[in-house]
């Protein structure tokens, strides 16, 4: 029974590893794919990792890969939200669809504060 459930989570894994990759060629632009990246392959991590415990449940293993787990967790999304204001402040062309640009406005209102100091 346990192989099936350690199985079942390398397949999944496995499978949001693959939308992750799918994602980054396919999606327009770098926004969208910092997105796939960040979510499917975050949670593919996990699910192999939960397999990797479940197939040695050591406890050094539980807690490598909890320690795992818990680095994913915190360091993708810090990653991603740099990556992204780099690629704002350097103006990467976004695709199409995008309505709001709140970051914009706050970059503005940094320029403007500059000038007012010069």
């Amino acid at each position: 029974m346990m192989e099936w459930i350690v199985s079942i989570l390398l397949v999944f894994g496995s499978l949001f590893m693959l939308v992750a990759a799918i994602g980054v060629v396919k999606l327009s632009d770098v926004y969208m794919r910092m997105h796939a990246i960040t979510k499917a392959a975050s949670l593919g991590a996990i699910l192999m990792l939960a397999a990797v415990f479940l197939w040695h449940p050591q406890w050094i293993v539980g807690i490598e890969a909890f320690m795992v787990v818990i680095f994913v967790i915190f360091t993708a999304p810090i990653g991603t939200h740099m990556i992204a204001r780099v690629a704002h402040r350097m103006d990467v062309p976004k695709g199409e669809g995008y309505i709001m640009d709140e970051l914009q406005d706050e970059l503005d209102r940094q320029e403007k504060e500059g000038e007012e100091s010069l």
